[in-house]
């Protein structure tokens, strides 16, 4: 789901339509959100000290950062292999909406 929310964005609000920078991008940001999230649980961990541990539910394993960041990756690839013929039928034809700054009046 956050792959296809930042796609939307990136569709509308870039001049990123049909370009093939788009994918990557979109994986980049929900890897990046995913990384942001595994750093505030760690901040909660160092902060709470065990009883953060027993909240954030590793069950002690080791390696639960790097599942959940691959799991991330793929959750992104997966959807936005199958989901963007979809969702490029659901959005409007045209050209981009992409802000453009007004020319300053002298």
């Amino acid at each position: 789901m956050p792959a296809i929310l930042v796609r939307e964005i990136l569709v509308r609000r870039s001049p990123l339509r049909g370009s093939r920078r788009l994918a990557p991008l979109v994986v980049c940001a929900c890897l990046a959100f995913s990384a942001f999230f595994e750093m505030i649980e760690w901040w909660s961990s160092v902060a709470g000290g065990s009883a953060a541990a027993d909240f954030l539910g590793t069950q002690g394993e080791v390696w639960d950062t790097q599942w959940d960041m691959f799991l991330a990756l793929v959750g992104a690839v997966t959807s936005l292999f199958l989901l963007s013929r979809w969702h490029d039928r659901q959005l409007p034809v045209g050209p981009p909406v992409c802000p453009v700054p007004a020319a300053p009046v002298a």
